[in-house]
Formats: structure tokens, C-alpha cells, sequence
């Protein structure tokens, strides 16, 4: 998988929660692969945007295509 950019990180959290909640989502919802972290948090502590999409593919148990 390529690199994934944050402004596509959000493009792809907003395409699969909606544009009313995507954000409330990313700060509110800590995910395990990450630490416990909220994407909020880890695109703040430098994770790469790529391995925080990979633990939110996960969390929603989106489909492979979406990877």
C-alpha cells in the first residue's frame, strides 16, 4: 500500500462515517492498534497517517477493498 496522506485520511474517515461525525469519531474514539490513541492524538504524536488508517480499517471492520 502507498503512503497515506492526511488530507486522504480524513477523505476516507469522512466517506465512511459521514461528514456530521467523522471528526467527533477521530477525537473521541481510542483504537488499541494505536496505543489507545485517537487519531487526533496520533497524527499529533507523529504516527504515520498510513498505520493510523490501517488500525481505523480495522475498528470498523471495513471491507479489504477499502484498505
Amino acid at each position: 500500500m502507498a503512503a497515506v496522506k492526511e488530507t486522504e485520511l480524513w477523505q476516507r474517515l469522512q466517506l465512511h462515517l459521514g461528514a456530521g461525525y467523522f471528526r467527533v469519531w477521530a477525537s473521541e474514539y481510542s483504537l488499541a492498534a494505536l496505543g489507545q490513541r485517537t487519531v487526533v492524538e496520533a497524527l499529533a504524536d507523529g504516527v504515520p497517517c498510513k498505520i493510523i488508517w490501517r488500525a481505523v480499517w480495522a475498528a470498523l471492520e471495513l471491507p479489504a477493498r477499502d484498505r
